[in-house]
């Protein structure tokens, strides 16, 4: 049998047994034992990493630019040495928020956003199909000359070859059929594939062994050794070039750029994300990946140098293609069993990438473009369709292909257009898109979605014309002028000198247009912008992911059948599966049967839990909802009071901030006023209380969040003691927050009013009858001295009421307890009725406010005349009253109580003009 047809068999059986150990690994996770909970196993399972891009393409970009390759292997290098604060924070993230994809995460953060998941998946399958025809060509060329064996004939270039014939078709044909058999067979209710996460370990370690095999036989085989390599390698031409910077390595701009790309890469391609944060069983196994990743990539790039140098030697110039020297240099020497092993060690780099992508890809296809479409059109019949497992399977089975025939197509328009390298790095720049969004998302609270979806859509949109579409015009699927020229022949657009920029190689170009788009908009929309409740909610559990915990299934509320949830995931993912994965959760809370379980927070989790490896978070949480009566009371919306109690608190600083700029004013008037100084010391009370009142609910709603956080098995009746607590100062907040908007409607002129003709006389009577149980709790008497009749007024009678309300509860508030008298009088005036509300409480002190009053207004304060103690209602009333003409003062003096009194004008007076008189007292 020829070589040709061994190669073939060994690959079969090859990719056999990754099958098996897949299938074995996916036994031992559904028995509960699982193989991959091993840091070893989790950080060679990201050396996916390392594709045929680094097995055939690192040498043939070190045979042209020499120490030009590093840096695609410097950058993951750096940036593991921030896994433990980046990693392991997206890792926790995605646990807490039960992500399942990269469109998932990004979606996640900005408010659960359909739109923005859409958008990433466009983006990832768009940016990631390059990727895919790379491994294509490099599996394709090396089946090619292997079937050539032992002669070393390189695939032809440029020359159209009948789909029939095109080797390329058949390995995307074949790896798409290996990828549905392997990583599809059922939905997976974790969408963890720990079977495929053992078979990438495996697929590490054959890649790894089979480049140190072709490197040993190259460095120890063919020469003496490194020193012996290098010292053969001085005859090539411009040598010292190749090994310094500044050559054809690049330079220090080029290399910059690649190290940036290959530090997001690591982290954003979808199938990085896939194997480092979805597939981890614990976070702590980070800590090893930290080093033993960069530790395989160093072992597989030790022999790049010797082996590119020994091609250049070994053949002459432009005979054989630079990134086949992996294979051919074993070839011309009939190494049969070492060209063997190379091919199975590139097969599986390919196979690796390419199952572990279209896998992330396909999920990120169904869960976050077509699922969310079916649900809003309601085109799946949830309720009643009985075959949806299979229906689901087959969209992402679908996916699958379609993304290797995307790739496949690549390879025929653009593939011949550029090297192994050159192809991936067009994809990582395309994923690199994802690093403000994600980055942002992450460590800026105040990023938004709108900032998200423009930086996202302007930076995918700049990648593709400065290297997506440069890439067919050299193809010729676009006219090259487009190119030299720039469209409509303009000069200023010529997509590889964007705007005249020149000097850049066009990764780098790309990348500078790309990401200053990208970055700016997402920063000017988001500053520009403001967020709604639920990115606020997000923002805070994703920005504080360590310190914040993402739900307490206590706090849930609500009810629902436990027949109707099972029955819901049932339909997803298949009766019998569902009752297995019920009756499991039961037996682990101690239940004998599934007929135990109660329709509580802890079932609702793990049901949507179970979903969301099927549909997606998103997609889960809306079917989970449709079976549940009331929406819980998780931690979102504790911590949504809290971000708004946050942002009550900022305003608290706005108004400590006017302060000073009164006192700077009252400074400037003290000369001419000593009595300023005086208001001075009341504004300072007044600050000091407000901010004081509204810290007070805010500290309570902190402190006790925290002991619920702190202490998830609290005894129920101490829990719901607390959260008593929460809801009570949140509604004294609310209170506190409705007069702050009440008194500025009312300012603005936005508010709204109903008046009507009422008696005056029925508002008194309404207000002392809701008030009786304050006045008696405090020991108080209340005298109401009213006329037998009164003439109609014409006013809005809940706002009358609120004044009269606040007067006796400040009238109340100040007087002795057991001890304290009200009166309350009604008095028909010739053009007004008039109010008064007395109380023998401790009094106040004259102060004309005048003048202060008009620097507030200066200033933007509206809370002026606050006396201490009294809130919000005065002003309120105040404003009231002369809304509807009439005039609201105060007599007193000190320890001989007060008079609170107001007018509203009778309709025959209803047209003079309104008084602007304001309080000219405030209490001691």
């Amino acid at each position: 049998m020829s070589l040709g047809g061994v190669v073939l068999l060994s690959s079969i059986a090859y990719l056999g047994v990754l099958f098996a150990i897949a299938y074995y690994g996916d036994k031992r996770a559904d028995a509960g034992r699982s193989i991959i909970a091993n840091p070893t196993i989790y950080a060679l399972s990201m050396a996916v990493y390392a594709t045929s891009w680094t097995f055939y393409g690192s040498v043939g970009r070190a045979a042209a630019s020499g120490v030009g390759f590093l840096p695609i292997y410097l950058g993951p290098t750096l940036v593991a040495a921030l896994w433990w604060m980046l990693l392991r924070k997206m890792i926790h993230i995605s646990k807490a928020q039960r992500i399942t994809s990269i469109a998932d995460f990004i979606a996640a953060r900005y408010g659960k956003s359909s739109l923005l998941g859409g958008l990433v998946t466009v983006i990832a399958v768009i940016g990631v199909i390059p990727y895919i025809a790379l491994q294509l060509k490099a599996v394709s060329n090396s089946f090619i000359l292997v079937l050539q064996y032992p002669e070393v004939v390189m695939p032809a270039k440029g020359r159209a070859v009948a789909l029939i014939e095109d080797t390329a078709l058949y390995v995307a044909l074949l790896l798409g059929a290996f990828t549905i058999v392997f990583g599809t067979r059922h939905l997976d209710a974790t969408e963890r594939h720990e079977g495929m996460v053992a078979a990438i370990a495996v697929e590490s370690i054959v890649k790894l062994l089979a480049f140190l095999a072709v490197g040993a036989f190259v460095t120890f085989g063919l020469y003496g050794g490194f020193a012996d390599v290098f010292a053969q390698a001085e005859r090539l031409p411009n040598i010292e070039r190749l090994l310094t910077i500044g050559g054809p390595a690049g330079t220090y701009g080029s290399w910059a750029s690649l190290i940036f790309l290959s530090m997001m890469s690591v982290l954003f391609l979808p199938r990085q994300f896939q194997v480092s944060v979805v597939e981890n069983v614990n976070e702590q196994h980070v800590a090893k990946a930290i080093w033993l990743f960069p530790a395989y990539l160093l072992a597989i790039n030790v022999f790049v140098l010797p082996i590119a140098f020994a091609g250049l030697l070994q053949f002459p110039a432009g005979q054989v293609d630079t990134d086949t020297f992996v294979l051919t240099l074993p070839m011309v020497h009939h190494q049969e069993a070492l060209v063997l092993l190379v091919f199975i060690g590139g097969l599986s780099a390919a196979t690796g990438m390419v199952i572990v992508e279209t896998i992330a890809l396909s999920t990120m296809v169904c869960n976050d473009l077509v699922m969310p479409v079916l649900l809003r059109w309601k085109a799946l019949s949830l309720s009643t369709r009985r075959d949806l497992p299979q229906w689901l399977l087959r969209i992402r089975r679908g996916a699958i292909v379609l993304l290797m025939m995307g790739g496949y197509a690549y390879y025929r328009v653009a593939g011949e257009a550029y090297a192994l390298v050159a192809i991936g790095l067009v994809s990582f720049a395309a994923v690199a898109q994802f690093a403000p969004a994600m980055l942002g998302g992450m460590y800026w609270r105040h990023g938004t979605r709108a900032g998200a979806l423009a930086g996202l859509s302007l930076g995918f949109g700049m990648w593709a014309y400065t290297l997506l579409l440069p890439s067919f015009a050299k193809s010729g699927w676009l006219p090259i002028e487009f190119v030299q020229q720039g469209p409509f022949g303009i000069a200023a657009l010529k997509p590889l000198a964007l705007f005249g920029l020149r000097g850049l190689d066009e990764i780098s170009h790309s990348m500078f247009w790309s990401m200053l788009v990208n970055v700016g908009a997402y920063a000017a929309v988001s500053l520009l912008g403001r967020q709604g409740i639920r990115e606020h909610a997000q923002a805070l559990l994703f920005v504080d992911a360590f310190r914040v915990a993402s739900r307490s299934s206590s706090l849930w509320r609500g009810s629902a059948s436990v027949d109707e949830v099972m029955a819901l995931v049932g339909r997803f993912l298949g009766p019998r599966r569902a009752r297995e994965a019920f009756a499991a959760h039961a037996a682990r809370r101690g239940l004998v049967a599934v007929e135990g379980l109660k329709s509580d927070a802890e079932l609702m989790h793990f049901a949507e839990n179970l979903l969301a490896g099927a549909i997606g978070a998103s997609s889960a949480r809306v079917m989970i909802a449709s079976v549940v009566k009331e929406e819980p009371l998780d931690m979102d919306e504790v911590l949504s009071i809290l971000d708004e109690a946050s942002q009550l608190i900022a305003y608290s600083h706005k108004l400590e901030q006017k302060s000073l700029e009164l006192e700077t004013a009252t400074v400037e008037l003290r000369a001419a006023n000593e009595r300023l100084k005086e208001l001075d010391r009341l504004k300072d009370d007044f600050i000091s209380t407000v901010t004081h009142e509204l810290r007070t609910p805010l500290t309570s709603i902190r402190a006790f969040s925290e002991i619920l956080n702190d202490h998830p098995d609290l005894e129920p009746a101490r829990r719901a003691e607390f959260i008593l607590i929460i809801v009570r100062e949140s509604e004294r907040l609310t209170r506190m927050i409705n007069q702050v908007l009440d008194l500025s409607k009312i300012e603005s002129g936005s508010a709204e009013w109903h008046a009507t003709e009422l008696d005056l006389r029925d508002v008194i009577r309404d207000a002392v009858s809701t008030t009786s149980q304050l006045v008696r709790e405090h020991g108080l008497t209340l005298a109401l001295a009213l006329p037998d009749a009164a003439p109609p007024v014409r006013a809005d009678r809940d706002r009358l009421m609120q004044v009269m309300l606040n007067l006796i509860s400040n009238a109340v508030k100040f007087c002795s307890r057991g001890s304290g008298h009200i009166a309350i009088t009604l008095q028909v005036l010739p053009q007004a009725l008039q109010v008064d509300v007395r109380d023998n409480g401790i009094g106040i002190a004259r102060v004309d406010h005048e003048i202060i009053f008009e620097k507030f207004r200066q200033v933007g304060d509206v809370l002026t005349e606050k006396p201490q103690g009294t809130g919000l209602g005065l002003p309120i009333s105040r404003r009231i009253v002369q809304h509807f003409g009439g005039k609201l003062w105060v007599t007193s003096a000190p320890g001989r109580g007060a008079t609170f009194s107001f007018t509203v004008p009778l309709p025959a007076a209803a047209g003079v003009t309104r008084s602007v008189e304001p309080i000219g007292e405030t209490r001691s």
